[in-house]
């Protein structure tokens, strides 16, 4: 280990902070994620949904525009905009952010996923 990093480690921790080297904050991150897979109440969840809507609910879930979505998934961004709309009606959401819970809570996107 560099010098200077022990050092700022040694300042972190007498500081009260906590230190975690980068591979094992990526355990955790990964653990966590194992922990929390999805489970069947969540494929259940996701019964109603058609197999595009599903991409686009993982689309949706990574922070993409309906403009962005209809690129990716080569569909004006109306038909995207459409796709959504029937999304919130049947995961019961009121908004975009509920369907990225959704999306996340389901298993479609998971941390660290672009």
């Amino acid at each position: 280990m560099d010098p200077d990093d022990l050092r700022e480690g040694i300042r972190t921790v007498a500081a009260g902070r906590s230190l975690l080297a980068p591979a094992v904050t990526r355990r955790v991150i990964e653990e966590f994620a194992r922990l929390t897979a999805p489970r069947e109440s969540a494929r259940e969840r996701l019964a109603p949904l058609t197999a595009r809507e599903r991409e686009v609910l993982a689309l949706v879930g990574c922070g993409l525009s309906n403009d962005e979505v209809g690129t990716r998934l080569f569909m004006s961004p109306l038909t995207a905009k459409t796709h959504v709309s029937r999304l919130l009606a049947k995961l019961g959401a009121r908004d975009r952010a509920q369907l990225v819970v959704a999306a996340y809570e389901t298993g479609l996107v998971r941390p660290g996923e672009p």
